[in-house]
């Protein structure tokens, strides 16, 4: 089982029994989102934004424009940090004090890089549509060469990282059992409904597989 060495900038010091140094763990973790959240200082201020990603081996690829200002604070920095989240449940305790959450998260650190190299920057261009819906980049309109020259792609190597992981029910005192409160978890789960066509889609175009099968996939059950 292959882990992240442990550091001090990694290591979980909070409820350090749910951490986990082990890749796979953190590479499912990613491979299970789309949305990571990116720290970056710009002009002396801390900001936190939300942005597509997707993994590939151990980096990460994000898209943006050329001017846009989390993009360029990154380049300039050299290096990034950025989590992922998926929420997995409301812990509903007796007491206020033991509510708590079910819950995946990591945290990467890595080494900022531009993609300059047009054959790795259209891939990672498809590669980033095909993790928000698998094998849907065949069914677009492809970048055209001034889409693609006004996109700036960076790399974010996964120097190290660490997750942390609750699935648990809940935690009460033991004197507080005999309370006559309900107690328990609600799961969550992020579900997929229907497509709904865009309303100026010529007559005989149909929705791509790519898209039903993601539906599917990930409709209620």
């Amino acid at each position: 089982m292959k882990e992240y060495q442990i550091s001090e900038l990694n290591k979980v010091k909070r409820g350090p029994k749910r951490a986990s140094y082990d890749v796979d763990t953190v590479h499912a973790i990613l491979d299970d989102g789309f949305l990571c959240h990116i720290g970056y200082i710009f002009r002396g201020k801390a900001i936190v934004i939300p942005t597509a990603y997707f993994r590939k081996e151990h980096k990460i690829y994000i898209h943006g424009s050329l001017k846009n200002r989390m993009m360029t604070s990154l380049l300039e920095a050299g290096e990034a940090s950025l989590t992922v989240t998926h929420l997995d449940g409301l812990v509903l305790a007796r007491s206020a004090f033991h509510h708590s959450a079910n819950y995946r998260s990591a945290t990467i650190f890595g080494t900022v890089r531009k993609v300059d190299d047009p054959k790795e920057k259209m891939e990672a261009l498809a590669g980033i549509v095909n993790h928000m819906v698998a094998g849907h980049w065949d069914h677009v309109r492809q970048p055209n060469k001034k889409e693609f020259n006004a996109t700036l792609v960076l790399e974010i190597s996964i120097d190290t990282a660490s997750a942390k992981i609750r699935a648990e029910g809940v935690n009460d005192e033991p004197e507080d059992h005999k309370l006559p409160i309900w107690a328990g978890v609600v799961p969550i789960k992020q579900v997929a409904f229907p497509a709904i066509s865009d309303e100026n889609l010529l007559r005989d175009v149909t929705t791509p597989d790519s898209v039903l099968t993601y539906v599917e996939k990930n409709r209620v059950k």
